[in-house]
């Protein structure tokens, strides 16, 4: 029974987003189970505070420091404490919450789940960039901490929730799904004409616009490759991509025996999310169930790398290691946030991020200033390239 001494406390940063929004809307189901210790958002003000009051938080933080006058005439007489800046995103993340949501979006998530992650709390990862730029040091501190990672990703939960973990030396292969998204039939040249608005209309999730970018070229699939390679200890070469238009079956574990164990669910972030923050008990939450019979059929196919080249780009960052992965992703939040502005064309982001690696060359990230700096770096460098691009003609 859940009492008032026994709920479980909460940090959510990234609030805001599509996983953090969809986090609160499950903490608000269940308030005799939680309290929130703090709610971190990058500037939208209003929002948080909306979010604040309604859970009773105790903190509100957004990054930007612009948006703090805001912030604290929003929670006036709320008796919530309101705070702006990097430094107290960073202490939000060091308040003693149970459980921390690891949302914010891109290599900005990196410093503030590493706060998290040093006092020892249950991070519930969404943040994949945290473990594509720093993966082994971000490991090397959970061992350290005995901080526990349960992934929130889709394709990663699933995985999490049918790995046996005893059976380790019977495991073949893992298998990360993918819808294939907007484009999965477009031809190549028709993707070069495609409009953001084309690129974040997803057609099974509901996700922010850089994820939804993300999925489109593929590249999310390629992140998610590095990131299931730290989470479960695998081998690039034991990690597949299957392309799954119903986006039912969110992944599978393949082992010796031929037995492939898959978890299944409807397209809803919130289970995902719901598994993490009741880990290692299962929360009821009301959302919409997976018919199969109106479903009807599953389908697969493999993808096709031609089409989509950041998933081989991926593999072989991860088989190049150092500071590839982290080139790539910081090159790729540049891209995409080139191409959501119109400077650049939906094919010329998957470029961006080859041209930064070459041009780079092999680099160390041994150590987080060096992922820091290698990260700055290379958004300098992605710039410049974006700047250079022929700005796209649309429709």
């Amino acid at each position: 029974m859940v009492t008032e001494k026994n709920k479980k406390s909460v940090t959510v940063l990234g609030s805001t987003g599509s996983v953090g929004s969809n986090t609160v809307d499950l903490l608000a189901r269940e308030p005799h189970r939680f309290t929130v210790e703090a709610l971190v958002a990058g500037r939208n003000a209003a929002k948080l505070a909306v979010q604040a009051r309604q859970l009773e938080a105790k903190l509100a933080v957004v990054a930007d420091e612009s948006a703090y006058p805001a912030l604290k005439e929003a929670l006036a007489g709320s008796g919530i404490a309101a705070a702006a800046g990097r430094d107290a995103v960073i202490e939000a993340a060091k308040r003693p919450s149970d459980w921390v949501m690891a949302a914010i979006v891109g290599a900005a998530g990196l410093a503030p789940t590493l706060a998290a992650i040093r006092r020892g709390a249950v991070i519930g990862l969404a943040n994949k960039e945290t473990l594509v730029c720093a993966g082994k040091l971000v490991l090397a501190e959970v061992a350290k901490s005995g901080a526990i990672l349960i992934p929130v990703d889709s394709e990663h939960s699933a995985i999490f929730q049918v790995l046996e973990e005893t059976q380790r030396g019977a495991i073949e292969k893992i298998v990360l799904t993918a819808s294939g998204g907007p484009f999965r039939t477009m031809s190549h040249d028709a993707m070069a004409a495609v409009t953001p608005e084309q690129a974040v209309a997803h057609p099974n999730w509901k996700m922010g616009a850089k994820i939804s970018v993300d999925s489109a070229s593929m590249m999310n699939k390629g992140l998610e490759i590095i990131e299931a390679h730290h989470l479960f200890a695998m081998p690039e070469s034991m990690i597949e991509v299957l392309v799954h238009p119903q986006s039912a079956i969110h992944s599978m574990v393949a082992y010796a025996d031929g037995s492939m164990l898959a978890q299944l669910g409807t397209a809803d972030m919130r289970t995902p999310i719901s598994y993490a923050l009741g880990w290692p008990e299962r929360l009821p939450f009301t959302a919409p169930r997976l018919d199969l019979a109106a479903l009807g059929r599953l389908t697969f196919e493999a993808p096709d790398p031609g089409r989509f080249p950041a998933l081989n780009l991926a593999r072989e960052v991860l088989r190049q290691g150092g500071g590839a992965p982290t080139i790539m992703n910081a090159a790729n939040e540049v891209a995409v946030a080139a191409f959501l502005g119109r400077s650049i064309g939906f094919l010329d982001i998957v470029r961006i991020a080859q041209d930064c690696l070459e041009r780079m060359g092999p680099r160390n990230a041994g150590s987080l200033d060096e992922v820091a700096a290698l990260d700055s770096e290379t958004r300098h460098m992605a710039g410049l390239l974006s700047s250079r691009m022929t700005r796209p003609r649309y429709g």
